[in-house]
C-alpha cells in the first residue's frame, strides 16, 4: 500500500471520527415542538363572544363564520342576563373551560360581563368591545348609557315581571316588537329585525343598574368598536369610555346590532386585537432572550453559541481532528 493510499485511508476513518463528534454535538440540543405565539402548538387564540342584552347568540353569528374561516376556534355562550356579577362568573367558568389564550368580546351589555369576567385570568390577552359597556368600579351601564344625550332605550321598552327563585318578584325588560328594528338594528332588513325581535333574550333590569366592581380594561390591552348610529348606547358614551382605557378604536355608521349588520367590521377588528396582543408577546419573549429560531430549542442564542459541556468539548474535538486531516494533506501534496 502506497503512503498516499495509507494517509486517505487514514483520512476517512478521521472523517468518521469527526462526523462522530459532530451528532454528538447536535444530541446536545434536546428537541422539543416548536411553538407560536398564540396557543398550543402554534394555535390561534380563543375568540369567545360575549352577547347583551335583547339579544343572543345567533347575533354573532356572521362573525363566527368569519373568524372561523380565518382559522379561529371560537365560542358565543349564553349570556345569562341576570345579573352583573354573577353573569360575570358564569362566562368566567366558560373561560376556564378553555385551553390557550382568549381574546374576550362583548356586545352592549355584554361588555360590562366580561369587564369583570376576565379580571386576574392571564389567559385573556385582549378584550373587545363591540358597541358596549365598559364601566370602571362603581358604574353601573343604566347610569353610563345616561352619561350623554342621545339613547332613545328607554321609552322602547317593555317591562315583564318574573318570579325569584329565592321569592319576591324581578323585571324582564324586552325592547317592544313594533320599535325593535328602529331603536335596536335599523341597518338591519326589517324582515331579519322581525325574528331577532322575536327571539330576543330579556334582561333584568337589576342588572342594568347593578355597579360593576372591577375593570379589568385597566390592566389588559382593549380594542372598541364605535357604532356612530347607536340609539342604545350613545356614540359619546362609548367615545368616553374608550378614551378612558386608552383603547384602539375604530368607527363605524351602524346601528346597535353592528354585529348583524357589518360582521366583517367586527371580525376584522377581532383579528386585529389578535394579532397584536401576539405580536406584543412575540416581542416580550425576544427581548427577554430570543431561542434557536423555533427549532424548538430553549436555550438562548447566547448557550447556542457558546454550547458549553459536553456539546463544545465535542464539537472543539472534531475541529481538531479536521485540522490534522488538512495538514496531512498539505504535507502529502508537497512531499513533506
Amino acid at each position: 500500500m502506497s503512503a498516499v493510499h495509507g494517509i486517505r485511508r487514514h483520512t476517512w476513518r478521521i472523517h468518521g471520527v469527526a462526523a462522530g463528534f459532530a451528532a454528538v454535538a447536535l444530541c446536545a440540543f434536546p428537541a422539543a415542538p416548536a411553538s407560536a405565539v398564540g396557543g398550543e402548538g402554534g394555535a390561534k387564540p380563543t375568540v369567545v363572544l360575549v352577547h347583551g342584552a335583547f339579544a343572543d347568540g345567533s347575533s354573532w353569528n356572521g362573525v363566527v363564520s368569519r373568524l372561523q374561516q380565518a382559522g379561529f376556534p371560537v365560542i358565543a355562550p349564553a349570556n345569562p342576563l341576570r345579573g352583573l356579577a354573577s353573569d360575570a362568573e358564569y362566562i368566567h367558568s366558560v373561560l376556564k373551560s378553555v385551553r390557550g389564550p382568549v381574546v374576550l368580546v362583548g356586545h352592549s351589555y355584554g361588555g360590562a360581563v366580561i369587564s369583570e369576567a376576565a379580571v386576574g385570568d392571564a389567559q385573556v390577552k385582549a378584550l373587545v368591545y363591540i358597541a358596549a359597556f365598559a364601566p370602571a368600579a362603581g358604574e353601573s351601564s343604566l347610569e353610563l348609557s345616561g352619561k350623554f344625550p342621545g339613547s332613545t332605550l328607554g321609552p322602547a321598552l317593555d317591562n315583564v315581571p318574573f318570579p325569584l327563585p329565592g321569592g319576591g318578584t324581578g323585571i324582564d325588560q324586552y325592547i317592544k316588537a313594533g320599535k325593535f328594528h328602529d331603536q335596536f338594528a335599523a341597518d338591519v332588513p326589517r324582515s331579519v329585525t322581525d325574528l331577532m325581535a322575536a327571539t330576543q333574550r330579556p334582561v333584568a333590569a337589576s342588572a342594568l343598574v347593578e355597579k360593576a366592581t372591577r375593570a379589568a380594561w385597566k390592566t389588559i390591552p382593549s380594542w372598541t368598536l364605535i357604532t356612530t348610529e347607536d340609539r342604545n348606547i350613545p356614540p359619546a358614551v362609548q367615545r368616553f369610555m374608550a378614551q378612558r382605557a386608552h383603547a384602539h378604536t375604530v368607527e363605524v355608521n351602524a346601528s346597535h346590532a353592528v354585529s348583524v349588520s357589518q360582521p366583517g367590521a367586527v371580525a376584522r377588528l377581532i383579528e386585529q386585537a389578535a394579532q397584536a396582543t401576539a405580536t406584543t408577546a412575540t416581542t416580550a419573549t425576544e427581548l427577554a432572550g430570543p431561542t434557536l429560531a423555533q427549532t424548538g430549542s430553549g436555550r438562548p442564542i447566547a448557550q447556542a453559541v457558546t454550547l458549553g459541556g459536553t456539546a463544545a468539548a465535542s464539537v472543539a474535538a472534531g475541529s481538531a481532528v479536521v485540522l490534522l486531516v488538512r495538514r496531512r494533506r498539505a504535507a502529502s501534496k508537497h512531499g513533506r
